[in-house]
């Protein structure tokens, strides 16, 4: 059985949308499963004494920010447009995701909604945005919306975010081994397959 990485990743993180659009191809060719697992990274800045990202709280960081992820996206050919209002409200996505899990499409429809954000510059706490991104990902729009109102989804996004801070998470894009390894950043990517590899049982 392939080893699994957790890919711990927030809708309005930019560099979880650097991750989603590489982490399967990364992946297969490291023979290792992903499972996704979107998490609110509010409760975890709030814990912290942040009301924003810290890229908006460190102006300079921010900028930097920006210009880091526009090279990395041109060199990967990937789209770039910073959204109008940052960070987004992902509340309402990270919840149909975790629906549209449950119909094994939750790596697309994730991509789809990243896509939107970072790639068009999109608001994806606009449920017309949020529409045509189920839609993209194959799904019936109004049954995966109807889904994501259900507690159990509201719960599972609950337990997600409180899971991460147990393990310590701080940022996102973060990825997590079986043995308890954790790694944070786009750039730990490869870092992280590469662990969760090699120290698989035989």
């Amino acid at each position: 059985m392939k080893p699994t990485v957790v890919f711990w990743y927030e809708f309005a993180s930019t560099y979880s949308y650097l991750s989603a659009m590489r982490v399967e191809e990364m992946a297969a060719k490291a023979d290792v499963a992903i499972d996704w697992k979107p998490f609110l990274l509010g409760p975890i800045f709030k814990s912290q004494g942040w009301d924003t990202s810290p890229f908006n709280i460190y102006p300079a960081k921010g900028r930097y920010m920006q210009r880091d992820i526009a090279r990395t996206a041109a060199a990967r050919g990937i789209p770039f447009q910073m959204p109008a209002s940052f960070p987004a409200n992902g509340l309402k996505a990270a919840r149909l995701a975790i629906a549209a899990r449950g119909q094994g499409a939750d790596a697309a429809f994730t991509r789809a909604v990243f896509s939107a954000a970072f790639g068009k510059g999109l608001d994806i706490s606009d449920d017309a945005v949020l529409a045509d991104c189920l839609t993209t990902a194959g799904l019936e729009a109004d049954d995966v919306r109807r889904l994501s109102g259900d507690q159990a989804v509201k719960s599972e996004l609950r337990a997600n975010t409180e899971e991460a801070q147990a393990l310590g998470i701080f940022g996102a894009p973060s990825f997590s081994t079986p043995d308890g390894e954790l790694f944070w950043g786009d750039d730990r990517l490869e870092q992280a397959l590469e662990w969760a590899r090699n120290r698989a049982p035989s």
